[in-house]
């Protein structure tokens, strides 16, 4: 009779945690298609009525659009460059025989322990005087942020793949170089593939980081590289703060993530799984 019962309380936690996790941006929606006289005045969690205009004033703000591109282009372009580095990173950290490889991969994950903040003035220092052409400086521009994303999203990414890229069998790489295959060609055409699943993780995790990332981007970004998520302060004025704008904008930027996550959902299990049992 216990066995019985065990699927059915299983089914309610699911449930219990899913409504739990999902709560917070139910909340965030109804926000959003509230008026702000009904924000104060008729404080409620059920949707009476809708009010669409918050997310036409966000839709219809070529600004805030212009920072959902830039949002786009420095997110998808810093998550693909991260993964493919850390991909060759983590294959030489596998099979090449290399002195104090254990210490060079820890020395890498140190350098994601530091707090962002540490090198906000640094960065600041590199960007406004060292790295500079001419006129032309890497603050404020979209390259600058995505090699930037890099010194933070690179270890983290190092630390995720290793595991996949440790379990895919060297006998492969080995039957592979006997048929003629060329190093490049054992790793595009043998170790690629089998680590699709861990590369998947790998991307959809550095590029929500560098979507949600706000601190390095409101420091070293004024207008032509500012992202989204910096927008949003936009709408904290001394004269008040725009909740229900806030919260669609919120909303909107809600939407890539969830396509990102529907292109690579059935690797993510895989990936976060694969290389994790050894026999």
């Amino acid at each position: 009779m216990m066995h019985q019962q065990r699927p059915y309380i299983h089914l309610l936690l699911w449930i219990a945690l899913s409504l739990l996790t999902l709560f917070p941006i139910y909340w965030l929606f109804v926000i959003s298609v509230k008026p702000a006289v009904d924000l104060f005045t008729t404080p409620s969690l059920i949707l009476d009525a809708v009010y669409w205009k918050n997310y036409i004033n966000v839709i219809g703000n070529a600004t805030l659009r212009g920072y959902m591109v830039n949002s786009l282009i420095i997110s998808t372009s810093n998550a693909a460059l991260v993964t493919t580095l850390a991909f060759l990173a983590c294959y030489a950290l596998s099979r090449f025989d290399l002195a104090g490889k254990e210490n060079i991969f820890f020395w890498t994950i140190t350098n994601r322990m530091a707090p962002a903040a540490v090198f906000l003035l640094p960065f600041y220092l590199l960007f406004t005087q060292v790295f500079t052409w001419g006129d032309w400086k890497l603050y404020d521009t979209k390259i600058g942020m995505i090699l930037l994303y890099c010194t933070f999203n690179l270890p983290f990414a190092i630390w995720t793949l290793r595991p996949t890229i440790d379990g895919i069998p060297k006998e492969l790489d080995e039957a592979a170089t006997v048929d003629g295959a060329s190093t490049w060609q054992v790793i595009s055409e043998v170790v690629f593939p089998l680590a699709r699943p861990g590369l998947a993780v790998t991307f959809i995790l550095t590029w929500v980081f560098a979507w949600n990332e706000f601190l390095l981007a409101a420091t070293l970004t004024s207008f032509n590289a500012r992202t989204i998520t910096t927008g949003l302060s936009e709408y904290v004025t001394t004269t008040g703060t725009e909740w229900g704008t806030m919260a669609a904008i919120a909303v909107i930027t809600l939407i890539p993530a969830l396509i990102i996550f529907s292109m690579v959902q059935r690797h993510i299990v895989a990936g976060l799984t694969f290389g994790a049992v050894k026999e």
